[in-house]
């Protein structure tokens, strides 16, 4: 694949995830080469006249009306890096800390930052070469920006920190020395330039976003395939009804069941067996449909945060000034990432309820807990409590982090976002999602298999056939987490969605 041009304009959440994920390279725009060089000049004019401009001739935080003499710049910055690079926890993984340095360059490519070209052409080379940094993800507020975890970013570039390169991780300057990238030392305004934003937020949240984006699609079909298992009564999805509550979620998830559902002898019509199902199957294009709602207004701000300035102070060069403003507060990614946790954690909490539908005797007529040989074995019940371990987690995780603020710098920062906390959350709640579904596509098809499968539709016949590639019917007991592996590697490498995408000739709507 050819290099991905990076403007500061239109970066999308795909593209970040074949930066991040699949180490697509990146190269710099000539108009965004030349805003950069414009707006150093800028800081430099200001340093050269000493003006009293936060951050680049004045100290930081509380210390804002400290002013720094000139030949004092650099030591300013570097000290802001190494003083403020004191996070806590686990890494980042490799994409998140990707998508951080990813982002911080898209950021500053725009020019209103006054960092130096040859700068952000270091960070270039890493991204390029794969020196990715030992971000740890815990200890950023999310306002001023995330400090904590950018200047982590930054240490390699200086030779410092720690450093993943080839699958080792290494002190920062071995790393940048193996992959053949000098070190570079930080002039007027750099450090600042580079540590104070959101992209620590937004990258784990921005990648969270891409795969809920995915589990939007992969519920739909999971849910398809209990209505074959249950006999589902079709007439819930009729478009007359969704019609008369146009919510565009909602909608989209009805026409996708009746599309994924096309050609199945295995449901039903109202009164043709009953006369309604129970609201996890009914209702679940309400359900899904909230969801997709939800999640597209959290694409809306990533897409504006992305292609954004969030550092402070601001460079202008019309007027060759730097105004100080908040635009490194995280409140309005704290608040979406927040929604985001709360969105996504609902597919799985009403796909337990399908799950439990399928193996409880009370609730159908299949065999308790899908098994032929109840009593000697067990078949899916455990199942169902993992799944239900993993629903009741992500209850916990989903409360909001955006409720919180703890005041610090002296109180001169008195509100702050946490939202990379949030943005953490969210990804951690989607892969529990992950794996229930995951759990949903292999119960789903038993139930299939108990009943007698009449026919499938066209896009469940599909999924159906995936699943059974790997996880064969369940008769006699056997281990059963090698078969939930599997159906959550083919949701988390795509091949799902894509084998239900071709057999319907179109895309599942996410919106």
């Amino acid at each position: 694949m050819s290099n991905i041009v990076i403007t500061g304009k239109d970066l999308t959440l795909e593209q970040i995830a074949l930066i991040c994920r699949e180490n697509v390279k990146i190269e710099l725009a000539e108009e965004a080469k030349q805003n950069i060089i414009e707006s150093r000049k800028v800081v430099d004019d200001l340093v050269a006249e000493e003006k009293v401009v936060y951050g680049i001739t004045t100290g930081f935080g509380k210390f804002s009306d400290v002013v720094i003499s000139q030949d004092q710049c650099k030591a300013l910055q570097k000290n802001l890096i190494i003083t403020h690079a004191v996070g806590a926890g686990d890494p980042f993984p490799i994409d998140v800390a990707r998508g951080v340095m990813l982002l911080r360059i898209n950021n500053l490519v725009k020019g209103f930052s006054g960092i130096r070209l040859e700068t952000v052409q270091t960070m270039i080379d890493m991204l390029n070469k794969g020196v990715t940094a030992f971000i740890p993800e815990k200890g950023s507020l999310g306002a001023s920006g995330d400090l904590a975890p950018l200047s982590h970013m930054v240490l390699p570039m200086l030779g410092l920190g720690m450093a993943y390169y080839e699958g080792e991780l290494l002190p920062g300057a071995e790393a940048m020395k193996r992959a053949g990238i000098p070190t570079i030392e930080l002039s007027a305004k750099e450090g600042l330039a580079l540590n104070n934003g959101t992209q620590a937020m937004t990258s784990a949240g921005s990648l969270a976003l891409y795969d809920a984006l995915q589990l939007l699609k992969v519920a739909d079909i999971a849910d398809s395939l209990c209505f074959e298992a249950q006999n589902g009564v079709v007439s819930a999805l009729d478009h007359r009804l969704h019609d008369v509550r146009p919510h565009s979620g909602q909608l989209a998830t009805a026409r996708n069941l009746l599309r994924l559902l096309e050609g199945s002898k295995n449901t039903t019509v109202q009164g043709e067996i009953r006369v309604q199902d129970a609201y996890s199957l009914r209702c679940s294009p309400q359900i899904h449909g909230a969801s997709k709602d939800a999640v597209n207004y959290v694409l809306d701000h990533v897409n504006i945060e992305i292609n954004s300035v969030t550092d402070n102070p601001i460079i202008f060069k019309e007027d060759k000034n730097g105004i100080s403003g908040g635009n490194f507060h995280g409140q309005p990614m704290a608040l979406s990432f927040d929604f985001l946790g709360i969105a996504v954690s609902e597919l799985a909490n009403v796909s337990e309820r399908r799950i439990e539908r399928l193996v409880n005797p009370a609730y159908s007529d299949l065999p308790a807990f899908l098994t032929p040989h109840g009593g000697v074995c067990s078949g899916f019940m455990i199942v169902q409590y993992s799944a239900a371990a993993l629903v009741s987690e992500n209850k916990v995780l989903a409360h909001p982090a955006s409720v919180d603020s703890i005041p610090s710098s002296a109180g001169q920062e008195d509100h702050v976002s946490m939202g990379t906390i949030a943005a953490r959350k969210a990804g951690e709640i989607a892969k529990n999602v992950r794996r229930v579904l995951a759990m949903e596509l292999m119960v789903a098809c038993q139930g299939i298999d108990m009943r007698g499968n009449k026919g499938l539709g066209k896009g469940t016949q599909a999924a159906y056939d995936l699943v059974r590639k790997a996880v064969a019917t369940l008769d006699e007991d056997r281990e059963l987490y090698g078969d939930i592996n599997y159906c959550e590697e083919i949701i988390k490498d795509g091949s799902l969605v894509k084998a239900v995408e071709e057999a319907l000739g179109g895309a599942i709507e996410t919106k």
